[in-house]
């Protein structure tokens, strides 16, 4: 099954919710380099390719958005948890938005070269005051991101072992 049904999430739209969770797990590994405040195997190994990630993970939610938006018909969720569902998916889809774009905007504009899996986007230039003031936000949406993805796996959790009702095996 290709598209997304009333009982259960299709093929695609699982490959890009599991594709994202495992992308973003990765980034954020930097957390334990922030954290240590020292370089061990995951700031040596998996870190270097932070920017790049990020930019494979703007690419995904930006193909998820499109592949959602095109879809006919969505598991439908409980009248009266709508209100949240939607809005707290809004708020990851924010955050998955706005964490790679101003992590583009910290490395632009302190003047640094964007470079994604080797290649250059843009090379090295002079700081952008405009645009490191709101690359600063990158590191407290990240945070926010983090947030937003513990209630997400514990509200999956909370629909799975308690009120059983079979939300987590729509995107298993």
């Amino acid at each position: 099954m290709r598209h997304d049904t009333q009982e259960r999430y299709g093929r695609i739209t699982r490959f890009f919710h599991w594709a994202l969770a495992f992308l973003i797990g990765w980034q954020l590994l930097q957390f334990s380099n922030r954290i240590d405040e020292g370089e061990h195997w995951i700031g040596r190994t998996l870190l270097p390719w932070h920017v790049s990630i990020g930019m494979l993970v703007l690419a995904f939610v930006a193909l998820r958005i499109i592949w959602t938006a095109r879809q006919p018909v969505r598991p439908g969720h409980d009248p009266a948890l709508a209100g949240l569902v939607r809005t707290g998916h809004g708020l990851l889809y924010a955050g998955m938005v706005l964490a790679p774009v101003t992590g583009i905007l910290a490395v632009l504009g302190g003047g640094h070269p964007l470079v994604v899996f080797g290649v250059e986007l843009a090379a090295e230039g002079n700081e952008v005051p405009w645009m490191a003031g709101i690359g600063s936000l990158h590191s407290p949406i990240v945070w926010l991101l983090a947030a937003l993805i513990v209630g997400h796996v514990g509200a999956a959790l909370w629909h799975h072992f308690v009120r059983r009702d079979g939300v987590l095996r729509r995107m298993a």
